[in-house]
């Protein structure tokens, strides 16, 4: 537990994650049309980083790695399948918990429906509102959300005869988790908290594109109103500015609350950008220079942009070409916690780096997903796209967009990196 004393050194930790948001679609990281003021100011005020990884290329398994620390070659799961997690499994949750943090969580929780051990409540989680089944979270007006094993009915909010899409449409979703992610801080500024708001803006609803050929559900099209554009492309960049208008008022609200000095801040996404619910990749350039998207993993699918404040700790406006993935967060947590990480885990610590002091790297980075492999070791980054396929390799230094493969130049490199995939898969 924490002391007294040490609590006052302390930070809270806000972790803020959005649902396929690409490396491209924030101004801070090049994008051109969709506005982001905040996000941007952020990244003026803190650190933003250029070569961070999600844990996966899609939804369960990324938030699986971020939780556990552990990288897909050493999870349960390593796509899409239905898991929850196991009564008393270690996460950075249950770690903060037990440091002393109260802890609470808004958004997409994917690793326990309702009735089972891996719901919130029993995973070191104080408070938990939003959903519980990730395919619930693809109706922006679902009928009802969880707060923490309690149904909420959503006023004025009726799914239709389709799944998932609802025919009457009063209460947003991602409103609602906004205000209670705000309430639980307000509740909890007097002592260390741990905030994880997993966001579900901007992802798709699936079934909604497919039933009514637009699945980018939000209230109103703001300042898109007006483009010449398909519906689907104007909710899209509507969702990422509404989205930004939030983390504007969550910095608003720790300045209110004397808070921002104590508090560091982190935003990220879970995976890169989507083409679904009608919304094309390429309209606004959502994967910025990066090949591929969500379900890849080029670099369009899983690196995704990472910005930290912290101010007084986290020099303004610096960035940082450190590689880091999800596996990480969780020994940065500890670390500014003041507690032990695990051993088993395969996550590196990055405070060093946001302190801008010596920090130690990954030899490499692992992912797997459905037959496809990914590693990346220093500036080398080799791809299977398909298990009948060889293993690619590219230079990131000189190929960020991953355009030439060269593992017949480099044949020697492109079996050690094959000796280094299999050795990701073999031990727990």
């Amino acid at each position: 537990m924490l002391t007294s004393a040490h609590a006052a050194e302390t930070p809270n930790i806000i972790y803020v994650m959005a649902d396929d948001l690409g490396y491209g679609d924030l101004g801070c990281y090049g994008q051109e049309v969709i506005q982001t003021p905040n996000i941007n100011q952020l990244a003026k005020e803190g650190m933003r980083f250029t070569n961070h990884y999600a844990g996966h290329t899609v939804c369960r398994p990324s938030r699986l790695v971020l939780l556990t620390g552990q990288h897909s070659g050493h999870t349960p799961i390593s796509q899409n399948e239905q898991y929850h997690f196991p009564a008393g499994t270690t996460t950075v949750t249950s770690l903060l918990k037990d440091a002393g943090y109260t802890t609470g969580g808004v958004g997409k929780w994917a690793l326990g429906p309702h009735d089972t051990s891996g719901v919130p409540s029993r995973q070191g989680f104080d408070f938990w509102f939003g959903y519980l089944d990730q395919g619930n979270a693809h109706n922006y007006y679902p009928e009802f959300l969880w707060k923490n094993e309690q149904k909420v009915v959503l006023p004025g909010n009726q799914v239709g005869p389709q799944k998932r899409v609802s025919l009457a449409r009063e209460t947003y979703s991602h409103d609602l988790l906004t205000e209670e992610a705000f309430q639980f801080i307000r509740q909890n500024a007097q002592r260390p908290f741990f905030l994880q708001a997993h966001y579900t803006i901007p992802h798709a609803n699936n079934e909604g594109g497919r039933a009514v050929g637009d699945g980018m559900e939000v209230p109103n099209y703001g300042i898109y109103a007006n483009r010449d554009w398909p519906a689907p492309e104007k909710g899209f960049a509507a969702m990422i500015t509404r989205l930004d208008r939030d983390l504007g008022s969550l910095v608003a609200l720790l300045k209110e609350l004397k808070l921002d000095d104590n508090t560091i801040v982190f935003f990220t996404s879970d995976n890169g950008p989507h083409q679904e619910g009608k919304h094309q990749v390429e309209f606004f350039n959502s994967n910025g220079p990066l090949r591929g998207f969500k379900r890849d993993l080029y670099e369009g699918g899983i690196r995704v942009p990472l910005i930290v404040k912290w101010p007084e700790k986290i020099k303004p406006g610096t960035s940082t070409d450190h590689i880091s993935a999800f596996w990480d967060f969780l020994p940065t947590a500890c670390e500014l916690a003041g507690i032990d990480a695990p051993q088993n885990i395969d996550g590196i610590s990055y405070l060093p780096t946001l302190l801008g002091k010596p920090q130690p790297t990954h030899e490499t980075l692992f992912w797997k997903y459905r037959g496809k492999e990914a590693l990346r070791a220093g500036k080398w980054k080799a791809v299977r796209s398909s298990p009948q396929k060889p293993l690619e390799l590219y230079d990131l230094e000189i190929d960020i967009g991953e355009q030439h493969n060269v593992a017949d130049h480099h044949p020697k490199i492109t079996a050690q990196m094959q000796q280094q995939i299999k050795a990701s898969q073999n031990s727990d």
